[in-house]
């Protein structure tokens, strides 16, 4: 240890005498003075520019809003067979699709054959396996995205 200085106040003379400093608090030192020099490293090259010296930063965007480049288009025919909402009154291959898919699910559909006729009771086997499987989103007896998610990947 160093000696006491000839300066120094009395009192402080004998405080740090003979103690050496905890390995404790040698690491809480190290790890102070690391989180400082990550904060300073983070201030200055935080607000640095990214792109190289020379070249200009990319110009803001214009006020005027963009034109919409693709027009919507309607549906194939594939995609109004294989998706879609389906509901009461429908018909074709897509509610056939339907009815053989429920009539896989044990005692929701229980029809023979599918005749692809969005009837009655089709309306009735879509709300039953909503109820039981708790699907929600969809209107109750409608074949929308959220039942027929459900449905498709029960069968």
């Amino acid at each position: 240890m160093f000696p006491p200085s000839p300066g120094a106040a009395p009192g402080l003379r004998g405080l740090f005498a003979g103690r050496r400093p905890s390995s404790r608090t040698a690491g809480f030192l190290a790890a102070g003075a690391g989180a400082a020099v990550l904060v300073v490293l983070l201030l200055t090259r935080g607000g640095a520019e990214t792109t190289a010296p020379g070249t200009a930063a990319p110009p803001a965007p214009s006020a005027a809003p963009a034109e919409p480049t693709a027009i919507p288009q309607p549906p194939t025919e594939a995609e109004r067979e294989g998706g879609g909402v389906l509901q009461p009154g429908d018909s074709g291959p897509a509610v056939s699709e339907l009815q053989d898919r429920l009539s896989r699910i044990p005692n929701v559909y229980t029809e023979r054959g599918a005749d692809g006729q969005y009837d009655d009771v089709l309306t009735e086997a879509v709300a039953r396996f909503q109820l039981w499987y708790g699907i929600r989103g969809d209107e109750e007896g409608v074949y929308g995205d959220d039942t027929r998610r459900d449905l498709e990947s029960r069968t």
